[in-house]
């Protein structure tokens, strides 16, 4: 396990926002029409709620930048080679949400199970410690993710850095880069709103009618329309 590194908790105020919300985007600045940040969650108190809301947006538009990109990838008919045979015998020509719905249900909790798992990992606060870190809500770096150092089974990859590529960029370097994720993640979550909204309402976004498949599913509830039999992984006919 390499060394821990003690960094000092440092809470974002809400003067940290607005001037971050300048550097992420100077014509708009800080909008904030929900007044979110002036909420006490939990009662943590405000700055520990900035932590959560600072957390929340960097993790979602992560999401949303692996979704944007695989709702491209399933509705170009577009499916990994050596996969499980279940899984390649989903059919090709179905709108990117269907695919999903095409999944035996068994690999949809897989997926759902690994989440909650990096989750745990994530939220750990001896396994934050080890590293010299600390819960984002109580002054850690929104966005960090620990590495798996202390997992018994090696891993080979850390999630946060995996091919090494920061370790030798400045600050400045980092600071920029912090920024460029926000940005991207935001116009990744408004992208692939923009993609399911197209699915469920033809027309609704102007700029991709005919580019996106319908979908007569719901979106929001993403086990009532499953293709396959669970018992049999043979397709519900």
């Amino acid at each position: 396990m390499a060394p821990s590194r003690s960094v000092a908790p440092v809470m974002e105020s809400k003067a940290d926002l607005e001037t971050l919300a300048k550097e992420l985007n100077p014509v708009v600045g800080y909008w904030e029409p929900l007044g979110l940040v002036d909420y006490d969650f939990w009662g943590q108190g405000q700055e520990a709620t900035i932590g959560w809301l600072r957390e929340s947006e960097i993790k979602h538009g992560r999401i949303a930048m692996a979704g944007f990109v695989g709702f491209i990838v399933s509705a170009n008919d577009i499916r990994l080679q050596g996969m499980a045979p279940e899984l390649m015998a989903i059919p090709k020509g179905l709108p990117a949400p269907a695919v999903w719905d095409a999944m035996p249900e068994i690999a949809k909790w897989q997926i759902i199970l690994f989440v909650g798992v990096m989750e745990a990992w994530r939220e750990n606060k001896v396994v934050l410690a080890a590293e010299g870190q600390t819960h984002y809500m109580k002054g850690g770096k929104p966005g960090y993710f620990p590495s798996f150092d202390m997992v018994p089974h090696p891993v080979p990859l850390n999630l946060y850095d995996p091919w090494g590529v920061q370790k030798n960029k400045s600050e400045s370097q980092l600071a920029r880069g912090r920024l460029v994720e926000i940005n991207n993640g935001r116009l990744a979550m408004i992208g692939l709103f923009g993609f399911v909204s197209e699915s469920q309402v033809p027309g609704s976004v102007p700029f991709l009618k005919g580019l996106v498949d319908s979908y007569s599913g719901d979106v929001m509830q993403p086990f009532i329309n499953n293709v396959f039999d669970v018992s049999t992984l043979a397709p519900i006919v």
